[in-house]
């Protein structure tokens, strides 16, 4: 029985996060793909559990002439999110902050180059303890214009 627990503990450690990804990817697939229309998604669910107060990165190659959909959305239990979209010289080209926290951005590539999506889940408020800060799913999703 003790060689059952060495080994049911560590794979515990190893499919808990796991399926934390898995129900963030089918959150994203479910809420936030139908965010795109009438773009195209391109096939990918970038999707992580974030709590108040984090944020992440994506970096992504856009190409010269395609017009994309970059939409972020989050779960309801989260305060608003905040997306950046930046070049690799972290020069900002875009702020969701300074467009009314929009959940999407259409653009189109004048060259091919690399972004850096930036995405922060911001506090509640100032007054919440740290042990009460709630977490939730945010993903991002591209999609591209078909002509």
């Amino acid at each position: 029985m003790k060689r059952f627990w060495i080994i049911a503990i560590p794979l515990v450690f190893l499919l808990v996060p796991q399926l934390g990804y898995s129900q963030c990817k089918n959150f994203a697939k479910k809420v936030c793909k139908s965010e795109l229309a009438p773009y195209l998604h391109d096939g990918n669910y970038n999707a992580a559990i974030l709590t108040e107060g984090e944020d992440a990165e994506l970096f992504k190659t856009f190409y010269a002439g395609q017009e994309y959909r970059v939409a972020v959305c989050a779960s309801s239990s989260l305060p608003k999110v905040e997306f950046t979209i930046m070049d690799t010289q972290r020069k900002v080209l875009y702020s969701s902050k300074n467009n009314n926290y929009s959940l999407f951005y259409d653009f189109k590539a004048e060259t091919t180059q690399m972004l850096i999506i930036s995405v922060k889940v911001n506090t509640k408020s100032g007054n919440a303890p740290a042990d009460e800060l709630v977490s939730g799913c945010v993903a991002i999703m591209f999609g591209l214009k078909v002509k």
